[in-house]
């Protein structure tokens, strides 16, 4: 585990390799062809020789309102549907580093499905944000949760504003912010919730926002209160100076009126790409430019940093330079919600203002206590090792990967201390082949595709696990080497070597 500070002293900016350029053209060449047999599809929907009448729409229905836009309509039936065995698929076990699927088969071209009865057992994940491992039936674990419940009940049936203020919730808010070393600290009950209805009561008339073009959808629906929303490149700083610089300059629009306030809103590990935020450089242009600072670390708190306190300690950036710090307990901690942290004028304003406060139910007792046993861990208030023991093995884990991934010619975005590794698929065909195929090998794998991404840039998501041992990695790995040269996914035209992944080339802590 790198020391604090030496990871910003260090920093590259991650390359984004990209890939030949046939494969690009064969990419918008495959989208065009499913494309066209879509409208053939269609022509002979209206004409009544497709025998699947489900994507018809049915006479009572005619005469309604559309809800979805006719391209959105016509992808769903003729492109999605095609391939939706991929995805949202059934778990029927604890979703650990290895899990239980329910087999399913459709006889109508995915259109709707049937289970057979059998269970497909000990598929590696693969896929879930389970990054320290504590998505787990450890025993004592289970029995603290359980007294939880016991003494409190599953929810609440509350806001904390009303009757659903506990004292285990203060505890794990007093937690929270002595583990992120700042004043205080609130929780809430959905991480999606906790961008989405927070960021309006930070922003109104008179100011900006100026968000990363591949910031999460949460911040996205958070920030659409405010119409003066600008985009800067992706990690780029010369843009997003660029905009502050024209902000500070220019003013409002006709009344160049100075903003009230500038909000910079960025994430510390991008849940797609896998890239790691440039933290040191923003905090330098926030306080060069007098604005503030909203950071997202759902992906981030608990799976980087020497203590797992997230980017700000991987930079070794004071925490009190982040003006609004952002986290979800549904990753690394295991369980479900989010919390907002910093001055503690920050917290007591937004426990009055905010509607997910003021109108949400409190978090349910059983989950707050499966967070609070999982952050004591990582702290080692437990009186073990355990926690750090969780992250060193996660950053083993994520620098093993991805380097042999690399080694083996596939093309990845991300940084190196990242535990979200995507791969590039590229072409539609070969997005769905390698879903399919790494199932029947007993892999569970997440694959996405456009509209989620680019046209050309499909990818499967790898999430690492501290659950995750040498020789589970090593199966994936194996698979991996094999269906990438079935499938020719070996796009890169570097080269790389393998050289010790096991351990860091800093100083451990």
């Amino acid at each position: 585990v790198p020391e604090t500070g030496s990871f910003s002293r260090q920093y590259k900016q991650e390359p984004f390799e990209q890939a030949p350029m046939y494969v690009a053209v064969m990419t918008y060449l495959g989208f065009g062809i499913v494309t066209l047999f879509g409208y053939f599809r269609d022509f002979l929907r209206a004409v009544g020789l497709e025998k699947c009448h489900l994507a018809q729409e049915r006479e009572e229905q005619k005469d309604f309102v559309p809800l979805y836009q006719d391209f959105e309509n016509f992808y769903t039936r003729n492109l999605y549907m095609r391939v939706r065995d991929n995805w949202n698929r059934p778990v029927c076990s604890l979703p650990g580093p290895v899990f239980d699927l329910m087999e399913r088969v459709s006889d109508d071209y995915n259109w709707t499905f049937r289970f057979t009865g059998r269970t497909l057992h000990n598929v590696i994940n693969m896929g879930s944000y389970n990054y320290l491992g504590f998505a787990e039936n450890a025993a004592e674990s289970l029995k603290t949760v359980a007294d939880t419940t016991l003494q409190y009940g599953v929810g609440v049936c509350s806001t904390r504003h009303e009757i659903g203020n506990l004292s285990i919730h203060q505890e794990l808010e007093e937690l929270v912010a002595s583990f992120l070393g700042v004043e205080s600290s609130m929780t809430f009950g959905m991480g999606f919730a906790t961008n989405s209805m927070n960021i309006p009561a930070l922003v109104g008339k008179g100011c900006l926002i100026l968000s990363d073009e591949l910031n999460h959808t949460s911040l996205i629906l958070g920030a659409d209160c405010l119409r003066t929303i600008r985009v800067f490149k992706h990690n780029n700083m010369h843009s997003l100076e660029k905009m502050l610089r024209e902000a500070v300059y220019s003013g409002q629009p006709r009344t160049h009126r100075p903003w009230k306030k500038i909000l910079i809103m960025v994430e510390g590990i991008y849940s797609m790409e896998g890239s790691v935020v440039r933290l040191a450089e923003i905090v330098a242009l926030k306080k060069k430019y007098k604005a503030y600072l909203y950071l997202d670390e759902a992906h981030s708190i608990g799976a980087v940093g020497p203590s797992g306190r997230g980017v700000t300690e991987l930079f070794g950036v004071n925490p009190a330079d982040v003006d609004v710090m952002m986290g979800t307990f549904t990753k690394s901690f295991g369980a479900a919600g989010g919390y907002i942290a910093g001055r503690k004028e920050l917290v007591d304003y937004l426990r009055v203002h905010s509607h997910s406060a003021v109108y949400a139910t409190a978090l349910s007792p059983p989950v707050t206590e499966q967070i609070l046993r999982a952050m004591k861990c990582i702290m080692g208030k437990d009186g073990s090792t355990e926690g750090i023991r969780r992250i060193r093995q996660l950053a083993e884990n994520t620098r093993y990967f991805r380097a042999r991934l690399k080694e083996m010619g596939f093309i990845i975005y991300g940084n190196d201390h990242s535990p979200v590794v995507p791969i590039l698929l590229y072409m539609p065909g070969k997005v769905v082949a390698f879903a399919r195929e790494m199932l029947e090998r007993k892999i569970g794998v997440v694959v996405v595709g456009f509209p989620a991404t680019p046209i050309t840039e499909a990818r499967a998501r790898f999430c690492l696990s501290a659950g995750h041992t040498r020789a589970l990695l090593d199966q994936v790995l194996h698979h991996l080497n094999e269906v990438g040269d079935n499938l020719c996914l070996k796009f890169s035209r570097r080269k790389h070597q393998l050289t010790n992944p096991t351990r860091s080339d800093e100083t451990d802590s």
